[in-house]
Parts: C-alpha cells; structure tokens; sequence
C-alpha cells in the first residue's frame, strides 16, 4: 500500500472517532494531532418552548425542516406540553421542506406532505428543491440545529420572505485555548492538512478566526499551505462557504474513505 502520508502532519478536528482516523493516518505514513473543533451541542428546552408557542400561534405558509433530530426534539416539546397533536397539525396546514433523508422519514411517520426535498443533503440542494416556488410575503419557519444558516436565510429573504428560526438546539464552541492553538498551527504550516468532519468543526474555526481578525490569514493558509479535508459533502459545502474550493473530499462519505482520498492526494503530488 502507498503511503501517501509519508511525512506528513495532519490535523484531526473531530472529537469522536479519532483513535480510528489516528490508527489510518498512521498506517498511511502520517502523524495525526487532535484540536477538536466540534464543541458540544445540547438541546435547550426552555428556550424551545417560547417559539414553539409563536410557531403554533402565528400564521405559517412553510416550514422548512433542516434536521430530523431537531423535529424530534420539537416533537417531544409538544408532547410535553400536550400539543403534539396540534403541532402536527399546523405542520399538515403548511407546505413542508426536508433535507435529508432523516427529516424525511419523520415527516412521512406524521402523514406529512412534502413539498420540496433537497437531492445531496446540502444547504445548496435545499435551495435547488425551493427554487421555482413563491415566497413572496410568506411566512417562512426554518428549524436549524445548533448554528444559523445565513446562506438559506439569504435565498429565503431575497425572494420575499420573511423568515424566523428554531433552533432546538444550541451550540457551545470550542475550547479557545484548542481554536488558538490549531489556528496558529495552520497559520505557521506546521501541519499539512486538517481534516473536517462536520460542518460546524469548520465554521468553528473561522469563527475563531474571524474573532481575532485572521481570517484573511486563515483563508490564504488553507488554499497555499494545508490541504483542507472534508469528510463529505455537507462539511465539504461549509468550506465553500468560507471561500475555499480547493479542497479533498471522498466519493465515500466516511472517515476512513477521507484518510484514503487525502493519502491519495498527497501520493498523487509526488507524481
């Protein structure tokens, strides 16, 4: 087997499964270091409650469903207040998005139509599957999960929405001590790739960027000097959105499949 990784530092920016990635690196020639970026995510029910509440009260033309696990959590917000059946209810009465093939799912279970479903799971691909209905002077629900989404707000509001977010849950950053550190490491080259497994780990880190003014720095360091690493297309679509399309991404969405694309890649540039 190649290794592609020869001499190669990568950063690892997950906090799960990283003794597995680890291991591959490894056997790839490489050397992994760990800034986990993910933070945490936890579901916050108090703050839930009051736009569940406006969501069941005011007038609503869609509702734009972006996670199934954060439907669920609504789902058992209105259980516990004794809504569930009216929840379902307004649901029925509005046209309906999904993305992804979860939120589907829990949206067929509650006999709901769908009236737009993105085709790859992206933020893009809603939008692809919104495109050709009318917004104009709609009233517009979106549930996100833990960070906003000014990109579908963008599309939402230019076609005449007007738009409100859910977010059931509420996303806590990284250590800055961990953002600081794996920043200053991108920045001085000291490692070679940094490998991405969600979205949020990469707007984690722009974000810390942006809060001290690098992100220019950060922006040129990822297209000259480290290869970013998107582990699919969903954290792959977070980097575009931060201005970097140079980028390794496998046809497999899985961690493993990631270590190999960017293993190939580097084995590639020896070519």
């Amino acid at each position: 087997m190649a290794k592609g990784l020869s001499g190669r530092q990568v950063i690892l920016a997950a906090s799960r499964k990283t003794e597995e990635m680890e291991e591959l690196i490894r056997r790839q020639g490489g050397e992994p270091l760990n800034y986990p970026l993910q933070g945490t995510s936890f579901l916050n029910e108090e703050q839930l409650r009051a736009p569940m509440r406006a969501y069941l009260e005011q007038p609503v033309d869609w509702s734009i469903f972006m996670t199934g696990m954060g439907l669920n959590a609504m789902l058992d917000i209105a259980e516990e207040e004794g809504l569930r059946e009216e929840f379902i209810k307004k649901i029925q009465q509005t046209k309906v998005a999904a993305r992804g093939y979860k939120t589907a799912n829990v949206l067929k279970s509650l006999d709901c139509d769908i009236a737009a479903r993105d085709d790859d799971g992206t933020t893009e691909g809603m939008i692809r599957a919104l495109d050709g209905h009318d917004f104009r002077q709609k009233q517009v629900m979106v549930q996100l999960h833990g960070i906003e989404n000014p990109r579908l707000r963008q599309y939402l509001e230019e076609h005449g929405a007007e738009v409100y977010d859910i977010l059931p849950y509420q996303h806590t950053p990284p250590e800055e001590s961990v953002a600081a550190a794996c920043l200053e490491d991108i920045l001085n080259a000291g490692s070679d790739a940094i490998c991405f497994t969600t979205a949020i780990q990469v707007h984690a880190l722009f974000q810390y960027a942006g809060q001290t003014e690098r992100t220019g720095e950060l922006q040129e360091a990822l297209r000259q000097q480290v290869m970013p690493t998107a582990v699919g297309k969903v954290t792959a679509e977070a980097l575009r959105e931060r201005g970097i399309d140079d980028y390794v991404v496998p046809e497999n969405e899985r961690m493993g499949a990631m270590i190999v694309a960017l293993s190939k890649h580097f084995e590639q540039r020896k070519d």
